[in-house]
């Protein structure tokens, strides 16, 4: 993980946050000054920003909306104070309304963000100064540092070549806490029709099968938010094996992300939240999911069904039978 340190100083009221990368220090430069870069890590697993303006010149503005799994949005807006190309920018950062314009009630802060090239790569040095010591501890109160530290976890992905990072690692599982868990797999094929394997019932009977021997006997994908998705399984010539999924849908933004609540079909559940993003990059789509469960309990029982093997064997075929045809 790239951060190595969070340290926060009351009297100077400060937070400082350190991150070591393994990339160049133009790479990491990059990775902040460009919004579409910027939206793959501002913002922890599940909260995703979605930048919507940028001007990356002193007296420029950014504006961004951070986007919960259930909908919830958290805003925010840069302006750009000054700017040494490839070494520092400072912005005053705040919370922002629906409109984009800074809340009067939470005061602004002042960021300093600072790269420098390191035996191993480079470093990011993130300072923020504070108004006051109650500012301080407001943002602290909100999560800051641990939502600091899962956000800048993810720049591991984006600083260096996606074919690089991922291709050939197969399905990757990190358990972030003890509720959620992130899967990644790099799919060798565009985004789009990445997204359309996904939400398309005849593409969707290709490859979501998991092991070998079963067939998808339903698949009734969800496009528009609040309708509901089926999906069942049964494993060839024994209907008694036959199982499904269903839930609702919370988001749908086509082809970057979708949300969705998901139980077994016929109970009460437990209920998980998926939550599906697709980047691409040189022709390849690093697909991620996050899965929200109810309890450590639940997350474990449900790992412990095998279920990574099974996602690996569907993305193969999903190469296989979908992406090459």
């Amino acid at each position: 993980m790239p951060v190595t340190d969070i340290t926060t100083d009351a009297d100077n009221l400060t937070m400082t946050l350190v991150a070591e990368v393994d990339a160049p220090v133009e790479r990491l430069w990059r990775a902040f000054t460009q919004p579409a870069q910027l939206e793959r890590f501002w913002g922890p697993p599940g909260w995703p920003a979605t930048f919507t303006r940028f001007e990356f010149e002193p007296g420029g503005r950014a504006q961004y909306a951070m986007s919960s799994p259930q909908g919830e949005k958290s805003r925010g807006t840069w302006e750009f104070i000054a700017i040494d190309e490839g070494r520092s920018f400072e912005v005053l950062d705040a919370f922002a309304d629906e409109d984009g314009e800074p809340m009067a009630q939470f005061p602004a802060m002042r960021m300093i963000f600072s790269f420098e090239t390191t035996p191993g790569g480079s470093r990011l040095t993130n300072i923020t100064y504070f108004t006051s010591a109650e500012a301080l501890e407001q943002v602290i109160a909100m999560g800051a540092i641990e939502g600091s530290r899962l956000a800048m976890g993810q720049l591991d992905a984006v600083v260096q070549d996606l074919r690089a990072y991922a291709q050939g690692v197969g399905t990757r599982i990190e358990l972030l806490d003890d509720t959620h868990v992130r899967i990644t797999r790099l799919i060798d094929g565009p985004r789009d029709l990445v997204w359309r394997a996904h939400h398309e019932t005849e593409l969707l009977k290709k490859w979501m099968l998991g092991p070998d021997g079963w067939s998808m006997t339903v698949a009734e994908p969800a496009t528009q938010v609040g309708a509901s998705f089926r999906q069942a399984w049964e494993q060839d010539g024994a209907p008694e094996t036959a199982f499904g999924f269903e839930g609702e849908l919370l988001q749908f933004d086509a082809p970057r992300r979708a949300v969705t609540t998901e139980r077994m079909s016929g109970t009460e559940g437990p209920v998980t939240i998926n939550d599906l993003q697709l980047y691409e990059e040189d022709g390849v789509t690093l697909l991620t999911l996050l899965i929200e469960y109810p309890d450590k309990q639940t997350r474990d029982m449900i790992l412990d069904t095998g279920m990574a093997e099974g996602m690996e064997t569907s993305y193969a075929r999903l190469e296989s039978a979908v992406l090459s045809g």
